[in-house]
């Protein structure tokens, strides 16, 4: 994903979080102190008989090391480093999860789309949020909360049918790994835009939904063309 990052022509330094190597407390810490998100520990990944598994416990886990452990979660969230630090001072093995529907909503598309799209976007200039990149070749934009509430009416002005194209709004209610949670033995979270002071004001969903339709659209064209 780094490689791609530079290839996009972003060359500046992001002081959250470096990609590797840094413990999922400093990045919780990060991102309630510097990016003033609300942060909550999910569970983590576990070795047993040399295979990792989902703390949780559940040998078929459909997101193993990266969903939340206790169902108040959305209480637990905090924005305060303080109580970050206490929390994966409890949970140092924790995934760093970050609730949808407060200081953002999330919106959510297959890797390959999120990616034409991006191109798109650069080459129009569009200012752009954070935006995450997963082992399950998901890809996730952060934009201004309410996005959830209006997306689906934004893509049938443009002429698709939500229904027919895997684009996701997650707002209040909802949540996303952060890097550098590992899923599974797939790998972990990173950043394809990391967060830094130039994309503090994120953009909104209306700003960014015609390249991501669009390319979400050809994706789901070719999928039914297989």
């Amino acid at each position: 994903m780094l490689v791609v990052e530079e290839t996009m022509g972003v060359t500046e330094a992001a002081p959250i979080p470096r990609q590797h190597g840094e413990p999922l407390l400093d990045s919780a810490v990060r991102y309630a102190e510097e990016r003033h998100w609300d942060v909550f520990p999910g569970t983590w990944l576990e070795a047993v008989d040399g295979r990792e598994h989902c703390s949780c416990g559940d040998a078929a886990c459909a997101s193993p090391g990266a969903h939340p452990f206790r169902e108040d979660w959305a209480a637990q969230a905090t924005g305060s480093p303080a109580a970050a630090r206490r929390l994966w001072g409890k949970h140092p093995r924790a995934s760093v999860l970050l609730p949808t529907g407060r200081t953002f909503d999330a919106l959510d598309v297959p890797e390959s789309a999120g990616f034409l799209a991006l191109a798109r976007m650069e080459r129009m200039d569009l200012a752009l949020g954070p935006v995450a990149c997963g082992p399950d070749r998901r890809m996730v934009f952060f934009v201004l909360p309410g996005a959830a509430a209006k997306v689906a009416g934004l893509v049938r002005r443009l002429g698709w049918s939500p229904s027919g194209i895997d684009l996701v709004a997650k707002g209040e209610g909802g949540y996303v790994a952060a890097p550098p949670t590992r899923v599974g033995g797939q790998g972990a979270v990173q950043w394809v835009r990391r967060p830094t002071h130039a994309n503090r004001w994120l953009p909104d969903a209306e700003e960014l939904i015609s390249p991501l339709a669009y390319a979400c659209g050809r994706d789901a064209a070719a999928a039914r063309g297989r």
